[in-house]
């Protein structure tokens, strides 16, 4: 019984000597940097709109007819796969519907402007010798890259091997043909589809459209077509890259006013 009274007797002491909690007050809320919160507005003003760039206004129906875009090839070449943007076949020749080429371009294009946006590699990818000089001065006028020439198995993926492990690979490949010269679908589908490389490709009535992310139903031969693909593509690249500089000078100068 003695032991209780003496841990009784003993509390009060023990509570005494100990110190008394001081209040810590609360931290203030941290003044939030400009630069982020700016360069976020930046990257996501974009993604609010469905048309942002305006690319619906690049091309019409009618081009696409002119250009010669709706003629495949033969009903005994035909994929598939490529059955449903058939419209018909007129003296054995597949027809494609423009309707849903227009539908695709559209969403192509507009990707398309989102990457070139955001600062992202486009590399233009093309085998048919007729088109090489004209893809390569399309992506030179861009600012972008192309390759043209064979293409060597394990250049996606196993860059960090052949190149180094600093390489930074493209955000965005566009095929203006998805076959090889020798009618075979183009290595760089597959090694950008094992990557999580989107791609973008003008898929014809002989193609398989299945690994391409955003394809587009279309005439892959002729001059015309081509002309008509590359001047879309580099008009829509020089567009967003010409909406980036003005949106970087609009957000600093706004910056620059709230700082003020």
């Amino acid at each position: 019984m003695a032991l209780p009274r003496i841990l009784r007797a003993a509390a009060p002491r023990l509570y005494s000597s100990l110190p008394a909690p001081v209040p810590v007050p609360a931290p203030a809320p941290a003044a939030r940097a400009p630069g982020p919160a700016a360069g976020d507005g930046l990257l996501r003003e974009p993604l609010g709109h469905p048309d942002f760039f305006n690319v619906k206004e690049l091309f019409s129906l009618k081009d696409l007819f002119n250009a010669r875009v709706h003629l495949g090839h033969k009903k005994g070449c035909r994929h598939r796969f490529m059955e449903p943007y058939i419209f018909g076949c007129r003296l054995d020749q597949d027809i494609i519907d423009l309707d849903q080429t227009m539908d695709h371009l559209q969403l192509a294009l507009n990707f398309t402007a989102h990457i070139a946006y955001r600062k992202g590699i486009i590399l233009f990818i093309s085998r048919n010798r007729q088109f090489c000089h004209l893809v390569e001065s399309t992506a030179r006028e861009c600012g972008e890259y192309a390759h043209t020439r064979y293409w060597q198995g394990g250049l996606l993926t196993n860059a960090h091997i052949q190149f180094g492990s600093g390489v930074r690979l493209p955000d965005l490949i566009i095929f203006l043909s998805s076959l090889n010269n020798v009618f075979e679908p183009h290595v760089a589908i597959r090694d950008a589809a094992k990557m999580n490389i989107p791609t973008v490709g003008v898929v014809d009535t002989n193609c398989n459209p299945c690994l391409i992310t955003y394809p587009i139903p279309g005439n892959d031969d002729s001059p015309t077509a081509m002309e008509l693909y590359c001047k879309l593509f580099k008009m829509t690249i020089i567009r967003a890259k010409d909406y980036r500089k003005q949106r970087e000078v609009f957000h600093k100068l706004q910056s620059k006013e709230e700082g003020n």
